[in-house]
C-alpha cells in the first residue's frame, strides 16, 4: 500500500516529465525537423532545387519569346513589297525570337511553291516550340514524383514506429515512437512542398508556351498573306 504523499510526489514527477518532453518537442527548429525526416530529405531537397532552376530558366526563355517587336511583321512586309529581301533577312537575323527564325526560313524559300514555303515555316515552328518545351517534362515528373517520395517516407516512418513499438517491453513509449513518426510526417510535408509548386509552375509555363504558339500561328498566316498578295499591296 502506497502512502498518499508518495503517490502525489510520483504524479508530480510524471507531470514534470511530460511537461519537459512537450517543451523539448515544441522547441524543435527547422533544421531538427529536416534531420528527423531522414535520408529521403536529400532527394527531396535536390528535386526542389532542380524544379526552381527549371522554372526560372524556362520562364525567362518563354518571356523572351513572347515579348517581341509588335511592328516586326510590318517592317518585313515593307521590305518584301519594296523588293528588299536581303534587308528582310537581316532584320530576322537581328531579332532573336522564334517568330523571327520562323519568318527567316520562309523568306529563304521565296520563289518556291507556297506549299513548300508553308511546310518549311511549320517545320521551324515545331522545332522552336519543342525548344521552348524542353525541360518541362522533368518539371512535371517532379510535380508527380516528389509527393510519392514523401509518401514513401511516410510508409518507412510508420514501419519504423511499429518496429520500435514491437521492440519495447515496458509498454508504449512516446519517445521511442517519435523518431518513426517524425520521419513519416516530415517527409510527407516536404514532398508536398516540392510537388505542389512544381505542379502549378508546370501548368503556368505550358500556358505561356501555348501563347507563343498562338503568336507564331498568327505571324505565319500574316507572312503567307504577304506572299499571296504582294502586287496589290504596293
Amino acid at each position: 500500500m502506497r502512502f498518499p504523499l508518495l503517490q502525489i510526489q510520483d504524479n508530480a514527477e510524471l507531470i514534470e516529465q511530460v511537461t519537459a518532453n512537450a517543451q523539448e518537442t515544441t522547441s524543435l527548429g527547422l533544421a531538427d525537423l529536416i534531420l528527423a525526416g531522414g535520408w529521403l530529405m536529400i532527394p527531396l531537397a535536390l528535386l526542389g532545387a532542380v524544379s526552381i532552376f527549371i522554372f526560372v530558366e524556362r520562364f525567362l526563355a518563354i518571356r523572351k519569346a513572347i515579348n517581341y517587336d509588335r511592328h516586326f511583321m510590318d517592317r518585313i512586309k515593307e521590305n518584301i513589297y519594296d523588293g528588299k529581301v536581303n534587308a528582310a533577312m537581316q532584320l530576322c537575323r537581328n531579332t532573336d525570337t522564334p517568330i523571327a527564325r520562323m519568318i527567316e526560313k520562309g523568306i529563304e524559300r521565296i520563289g518556291r511553291p507556297l506549299n513548300d514555303i508553308h511546310s518549311s515555316i511549320e517545320n521551324v515552328a515545331n522545332l522552336e516550340v519543342s525548344k521552348l518545351k524542353s525541360s518541362l517534362p522533368f518539371l512535371a515528373t517532379i510535380a508527380g514524383g516528389a509527393p510519392m517520395i514523401g509518401f514513401l517516407g511516410t510508409v518507412i516512418g510508420l514501419v519504423q514506429a511499429f518496429m520500435d513499438m514491437a521492440a519495447t517491453t515496458g509498454g508504449v513509449d512516446i519517445a521511442v515512437l517519435s523518431s518513426g513518426m517524425y520521419t513519416a510526417m516530415v517527409t510527407t510535408v516536404a514532398g508536398l512542398i516540392v510537388g505542389i509548386p512544381a505542379y502549378f509552375g508546370y501548368n503556368y509555363l505550358v500556358a505561356r508556351v501555348e501563347k507563343v504558339v498562338f503568336q507564331m500561328e498568327a505571324n505565319s498566316m500574316a507572312f503567307m498573306d504577304i506572299l499571296n498578295q504582294p502586287v496589290e499591296k504596293r
